[in-house]
């Protein structure tokens, strides 16, 4: 299927490995030139290699979503390398586990800016040229979490629903406009934050990395852990012509984890 995005231009945050790195191979490999993001200098070199990988443009930008200046920043330089951004992928590495009690304010405020003030700043910088241009793509990768809390997850699962909540209003705010805006809901798949939250589960249950993946995989009906290129693909098709109609949604990635209805 022709999923009409070559020659788009594409900004993924966070995306210098893990489920964001994916994303920008899925797009780039559809013909999109990606603005890619991370808070290290290791984006350069993931930049440089999806533009081997597939022949597209990429430029690699050193910001920390979480400054509002750095996105302002980032979204300036993608624009001025590629001109509009039609396609939005905001993402960031998730706030910590631990129980209620184990987080202090200041962990809450740096939760909200990392997973909620991140996605509002970025929409607000890429929105104005989407709607003059009549056409874009917002997705926001969130977590399972918004349908079936996770345990030891509280600042994930409090700040992605509210994500969810400002995600679904931006839908029929800007549907006049040709955009879209999707969440993407990734469940236990082969990154390294999910080796971050065995480690956490572990050293909570006196168990090990293993044990502790070994217990959520038994949970899923597939019986295994996803792919990061597995969940890069809904990104690509939920930003194409083909999925100009749905908007407003949260799709899952999870090999059946969530057990509710819709």
């Amino acid at each position: 299927m022709d999923l009409g995005l070559r020659g788009r231009t594409a900004f993924v945050a966070a995306s210098s490995r893990g489920l964001g790195r994916a994303i920008a191979e899925a797009l780039a490999a559809e013909g999109v030139r990606v603005a890619m993001c991370a808070r290290t200098d290791a984006i350069a070199t993931a930049a440089a290699e999806v533009a081997a990988a597939h022949g597209v443009e990429t430029i690699g930008l050193v910001a920390d979503v979480a400054v509002p200046a750095h996105v302002d920043r980032a979204v300036a330089a993608a624009e001025a390398r590629f001109g509009a951004i039609d396609i939005l992928v905001t993402n960031a590495g998730g706030p910590p586990p631990g129980p209620f009690e184990q987080h202090s304010a200041e962990a809450w405020r740096a939760a909200t800016a990392l997973t909620l003030d991140s996605v509002v700043n970025l929409c607000r910088a890429v929105l104005p040229g989407m709607k003059a241009r009549r056409w874009g793509r917002i997705l926001n990768v969130t977590s399972i979490a918004v349908k079936q809390p996770v345990d030891g997850l509280i600042l994930s699962n409090s700040l992605r629903a509210a994500v969810t909540g400002f995600a679904r209003t931006l839908a029929t705010e800007v549907a006049p406009f040709g955009v879209t805006v999707n969440n993407l809901l990734p469940g236990y798949t082969r990154t390294e934050r999910l080796e971050q939250l065995a480690d956490a589960r572990a050293a909570r249950e006196g168990s090990s990395r293993d044990a502790a993946t070994a217990a959520w995989t038994s949970q899923i009906p597939m019986g295994r852990l996803g792919e990061p290129a597995e969940f890069a693909a809904l990104a690509a098709f939920l930003a194409s012509e083909r999925a100009g109609y749905i908007t407003a949604q949260n799709v899952a990635v999870d090999g059946g984890w969530i057990r509710s209805l819709v």
